[in-house]
């Protein structure tokens, strides 16, 4: 299978106007069979019905409620005990690891209802964790061996294939004991008056009559594969998504003023100097902050590469020709970076783009600022990301001077999703 790469934001409108002509195609189903039937390998009505089905749970009213309480918990809980300990002690930590165990949490809240509390003093290893990091590695490989290669590794089991066997044991093992426990809760336990409260994905898909929305047995088995689907979505893209950006805050101090006497005009009189934290009303008017944020996933978006495969032959507005046994790469990466689509500053961290004459966020279109997909397959959960980014970046900021350590390299270690090669 060969492969044509085309940076250019025509063909990414191209991909949008075309969309049910370029699926993502079998061959990344076999790349990504850890992924199992969820919604990030489907194509064409199976891919329809599933997305609809999660669009109609995640624009509920209480799975908002559900997201700011959680994550206002964890941040309040979890994330600053943690930086409160390492403050007073005068300790070195890594934020890149903070952030994917308190996004970890709190999408395993959203999710399944229970917390599995990796965001802790004691910051324990977390098996999990490191499965997800095995499993993204192993098919980030796959992506650049020939299919024969990594084929022969993974029936002798041996080099890079090694690590997905042991990686998904650790994945069904977790997920599943999640099931099965909200399989317990939903058949024994009575409702209390917070439980109304509460909302997550995995009983909406228990209690709802999910099957015939999406046309798919609706089993355990289907019940893991949508789950680890939208922990692969929901918890390193928001986690990396932070790093990156408080990374560049704290790297841009004049950026960082700016951000701070925004949200210090938003404190309310009398308040002070204290600790605060802020939740989603406080910083819905925080433009600057949302600017700052959008510049940063255009220069480090979490998911680096988009992959496509041509149904019919056909040719880009690049003048490539493609055909079905091609696949058609999307640099992300790459595209954040064109002065030909940002123009001659395109390398520089600078939020003023992302801010109209009238002083509001300006909207780019998807096509141009792709970091959360375009068309019909752009993310459900853009808005929850923004979210929970906010509430986290705006406590950090404001509450908290971040130093690096002196001589400490950062550069992206490119996967399928974009980390910090040395951490943070």
């Amino acid at each position: 299978m060969k492969e044509v790469q085309s940076g250019s934001c025509k063909c990414a409108l191209y991909h949008e106007c075309k969309f049910s002509e370029f699926p993502k195609g079998h061959e990344l189903k076999k790349i990504f069979n850890v992924l199992g039937d969820g919604i990030f390998n489907s194509d064409l009505e199976l891919w329809k019905n599933q997305r609809k089905l999660a669009r109609e749970m995640i624009i509920h009213q209480r799975f908002h409620k559900c997201l700011v309480k959680t994550n206002v918990h964890k941040v309040e809980n979890g994330l600053i005990p943690v930086l409160e300990f390492v403050a007073k002690e005068s300790r070195v930590l890594d934020l890149q690891d903070v952030f994917k165990r308190l996004t970890l949490d709190t999408t395993c809240m959203l999710l399944t209802g229970f917390d599995p509390d990796c965001l802790s003093l004691e910051l324990v290893d977390v098996p999990f964790l490191n499965a997800m990091d095995d499993a993204k590695d192993v098919c980030f490989i796959r992506h650049l061996l020939p299919k024969s290669v990594w084929k022969l590794q993974q029936w002798l089991g041996f080099g890079t294939e090694k690590k997905p066997r042991k990686a998904e044991e650790v994945l069904d093992q977790v997920i599943g004991k999640y099931i099965s426990m909200k399989h317990d809760e939903l058949s024994n336990a009575t409702k209390s008056e917070e439980d109304e409260e509460s909302y997550d994905l995995l009983t909406s898909y228990m209690v709802n009559d999910a099957k015939t929305k999406t046309g798919q047995k609706f089993d355990d088995k289907f019940l893991r594969d949508t789950i680890l689907n939208f922990m692969f979505a929901g918890h390193d893209t928001v986690a990396l998504g932070l790093t990156w950006f408080i990374w560049l805050v704290v790297t841009h101090p004049e950026i960082e003023k700016k951000i701070r006497e925004e949200l210090k005009a938003m404190v309310l009189l009398g308040e002070g100097e204290k600790r605060r934290l802020f939740k989603v009303d406080d910083v819905k008017n925080a433009i600057y902050l949302h600017a700052a944020l959008c510049e940063s996933l255009r220069l480090y978006p979490p998911v680096p590469i988009q992959h496509k495969t041509p149904l019919e032959p056909d040719i880009l507005p690049s003048g490539h020709h493609v055909h079905s046994n091609m696949r058609v790469m999307i640099p992300l990466y790459a595209m954040g970076r064109m002065e030909s689509v940002w123009g001659y500053d395109a390398s520089e961290f600078k939020p003023e783009r992302w801010i109209s004459d009238r002083g509001t966020v300006k909207h780019e279109p998807s096509y141009k600022f792709f970091s959360f997909n375009g068309g019909p397959r752009t993310c459900l959960g853009k808005e929850v990301a923004f979210t929970q980014m906010k509430i986290v970046a705006s406590t950090i900021i404001h509450n908290y001077q971040i130093e690096m350590v002196k001589g400490h390299t950062v550069c992206p270690n490119i996967s399928v999703m974009i980390y910090m090669k040395h951490g943070f």
